[in-house]
């Protein structure tokens, strides 16, 4: 791979170790709007069964490592569940399906080829401290979520 590329982005590898038994999203821990998406996700997750971490802790490191991610993918969301760790758009369009109900209907945009889905959301991750700001360190979880991540 050529110096300052990226791997690819249809990242869904599996992983020989023991798969978490919850879907876990991992995300930057500093970005208002990921902070925002996992409050966004766990006000709409009355079962709790998403776990989180971030992506600079060291369970989120943990994660990474394991997919073969490492900390190439500082920008992204990251999505593990049942042994496969989906990046980028299909992350996002992975927690959707997850979230059941009226948040399947954003599956649709699976229809979309990756490269187009992943533009826009590059575009977006890499304006995300700019339009939304960043925070100094990542969020400490009240005591009744703490459990939910993997962090804490």
């Amino acid at each position: 791979m050529p110096p300052g590329s990226r791997p690819p982005t249809d990242v869904s590898r599996e992983t020989p170790q023991a798969a978490p038994p919850h879907p876990v999203v991992l995300f930057d821990g500093v970005c208002n709007l990921c902070n925002g998406a996992v409050q966004f996700l766990i006000d709409r997750d009355p079962t709790a069964r998403f776990r989180f971490a971030s992506l600079q802790s060291g369970a989120g490191q943990e994660l990474l490592a394991a997919h073969g991610l490492g900390d190439d993918r500082p920008d992204s969301i990251v999505l593990v569940h049942r042994g496969q760790a989906l990046v980028e758009s299909d992350a996002a369009l992975g927690i959707a399906r997850l979230m059941g109900g009226p948040w399947r209907v954003f599956g649709a945009a699976r229809i979309l080829p990756r490269g187009v889905r992943d533009w826009a959301y590059r575009l977006i991750a890499r304006n995300r401290y700019r339009l939304f700001g960043r925070t100094e360190a990542c969020r400490i979880p009240t005591p009744e979520l703490r459990a939910r991540f993997l962090d804490a």
